[in-house]
């Protein structure tokens, strides 16, 4: 548990320190999107914890050195974010983080309904092959009936 939030702690440091060391020389934000995601992927990690921990459960997450060690981590993540954002607002010009952020969020909510109406196109495709399968064995039983109904009528009438 304490690894997962050391790893989203140290990718947020990582991220931090190699976007302060390629800024200076970035001729466009691209240069340092690598550094960006682990930014938000190690924030991600951290808040994930935070949620994982704050629901009802045992052990130690109760304990004041685990409150303190994800609310302390959380904080950093969340400084570490501003401290970013500034250094990208200028050197980019204002509002470049807050394009950033909104263009990720739009990309995660397209990723999420795209996700969603995958999952109800497979929900209607199984109901289809259900509803296919059920007409096809009403055929056959319609048909095997009818067959033997001739068959019996048949040996009746010989």
């Amino acid at each position: 548990m304490i690894a997962e939030t050391l790893a989203g702690i140290a990718l947020v440091k990582s991220a931090v320190d190699g976007i302060k060391s390629a800024i200076n020389t970035a001729n466009d934000v691209g240069e340092i999107a690598g550094y960006i995601d682990q930014l938000f992927e190690g924030e991600k990690q951290v808040q994930k914890k935070r949620a994982k921990n704050s629901g009802p459960g045992f052990g130690d997450q109760f304990g004041v050195n685990t409150i303190a060690s994800e609310v302390i981590d959380a904080r950093l993540a969340q400084e570490k974010m501003q401290e970013m954002r500034n250094l990208v607002d200028l050197r980019f010009g204002p509002g470049t983080w807050q394009g950033i952020v909104d263009e990720r969020a739009r990309r995660i909510q397209a990723a999420k309904e795209a996700a969603a109406e995958e999952r109800r196109k497979k929900i209607l495709e199984a109901k289809e092959f259900e509803e296919t399968m059920k007409q096809v064995v009403l055929g056959i039983s319609v048909l095997l009936a009818t067959v033997g109904l001739f068959v019996f009528l048949f040996m009746v009438v010989l």
